[in-house]
């Protein structure tokens, strides 16, 4: 279901005070569901030896999320320099920190190597040798190809612009060897918002493979394996949720059957992001505006600025008008904001209960890949974030941006080139 029943119980009630007091729209996050989650993901993996989620800073990338993340044990999960250095702002460092990037750049790398360094994952056989000084750890992104299906979210991995072939792995680790790597790890990502967990338990079973695999014909004995993200959430009220008990159940059965034809088992990381924050984050936003021409709109103070993924890829989202959560869902909106983009729509033809100029609507499952995917198109800005602790009270954890914000680019000295013309 979307939306814990826990999290609708604290925030409803005190919605209204929230937007007098804030104003609206903003993105509101749970504490105690995001704890309750990575707590339950720990023990449910606790059979696995060295198991450790990498939190895909990407989903949510709020400092204050990152460091409840980072108290509960978790590492980082990251793909670019600004989420290498706020993973590093709260703490991170070394192999707390995984860095996936892919068209890596020199100063990428630069970047990388500082602090203490982290996990250096490569996700191209012609990256060895552009790495300066190649680490004594390094990980491969692998890619099946033809071997695996993907889902409509990450694509076909045939058609999938990540990761090293099949037909490279073997010549991946042995260059690698003989840059000076001396400890290996292997990882893969071939899933996002996927809800069959077979599907995961798969991609468990084929890291392990691979990694006979390079073992038999390099002596490699990796240190780990991980099996990155895409455990999904249902986002429609009739959706089941992943079984991620029997997931890892059958995970460790895998592992345990590798300790026992091997002597030994990598360890195993996993990258969820949504699945840690998704469903506990929701967008609050207030209705201004009822048009009725050829549909029926509902007009909101937020845009696809602040959630663009209905847009981007049809997605639902629940939503709830506060205070008639048990009103009868007897008419049909269109549920947009104000960009000019006619895509700039939260909901389609959705029942939902009479709107009233002023209404206060939830729309659930923000808490990954809502903010985070925020733009500034059409000069809108993005909105504030606030964090609702366990102790009840609340903390603004981003202040809204302002128009001095929107106009800073713009604030540089003078630099004009003239470039040589040839001559004729």
């Amino acid at each position: 279901m979307p939306m814990s029943q826990s999290f609708k119980d604290r925030l409803f009630p005190i919605a209204e005070q929230l937007v007098e007091h804030y104003g609206s729209p903003f993105h509101i996050y749970d504490e105690v569901g995001i704890r309750e989650t990575g707590e339950n993901l720990k023990k449910l993996f606790s059979g696995v030896e060295g198991f450790r989620e990498y939190y895909a800073v990407k989903a949510l990338p709020n400092p204050d999320i990152l460091k409840l993340m980072l108290d509960m044990g978790f590492g980082f999960d990251c793909s670019s320099i600004g989420e290498l250095v706020l993973s590093r702002q709260v703490g991170a460092r070394g192999e707390d920190i995984m860095f996936t990037s892919n068209n890596t750049d020199q100063n990428e790398f630069k970047v990388a190597a500082e602090e203490g360094g982290c996990v250096l994952n490569l996700d191209d056989i012609s990256l060895i040798e552009k790495v300066p000084d190649f680490p004594e750890l390094i990980c491969f992104r692998y890619n099946p190809g033809p071997r695996r299906t993907g889902n409509v979210i990450i694509g076909n991995p045939v058609e999938a612009k990540y990761g090293l072939s099949h037909e490279q792995v073997i010549d991946a680790y042995r260059l690698a060897q003989q840059r000076g790597a001396k400890r290996f790890g292997l990882h893969t990502m071939v899933a996002s918002n996927e809800l069959d967990y077979t599907y995961m338990v798969e991609t468990a079973r084929m890291v392990l493979d691979i990694s006979e695999l390079v073992e038999s014909e390099l002596g490699i004995k990796f240190e780990f394996v991980n099996i990155g993200g895409g455990i999904g959430i249902p986002y429609h009220p009739d959706q089941a949720p992943l079984d991620i008990d029997s997931m890892a159940a059958e995970i460790e059965e895998l592992f345990n059957a590798f300790r026992d034809k091997h002597a030994y088992v990598p360890r195993m990381y996993m990258e969820s992001g949504r699945f840690m924050t998704g469903p506990h984050g929701c967008l609050v936003t207030s209705a201004i505006n009822h048009k009725d021409i050829y549909r029926n709109y509902i007009g909101v103070d937020a845009c696809m600025s602040a959630l663009m993924r209905p847009a981007m890829y049809d997605a639902y989202h629940h939503i709830d008008v506060v205070g008639k959560e048990d009103v009868v869902r007897d008419q049909i909106y269109d549920v947009a904001g104000s960009l000019c983009e006619n895509n700039d729509k939260f909901a389609v033809q959705r029942e939902l209960p009479e709107i009233d100029g002023g209404d206060i609507l939830v729309i659930h499952d923000t808490g990954a890949h809502g903010h985070a995917m925020g733009f500034q198109y059409n000069a809108k800005l993005r909105t504030k974030e606030l964090l609702l602790r366990a102790d009840g009270s609340v903390d603004l954890i981003r202040r809204e941006e302002t128009l001095d914000d929107y106009f800073a680019t713009l604030n540089f000295s003078e630099d004009q080139f003239h470039p040589n013309q040839s001559k004729g």
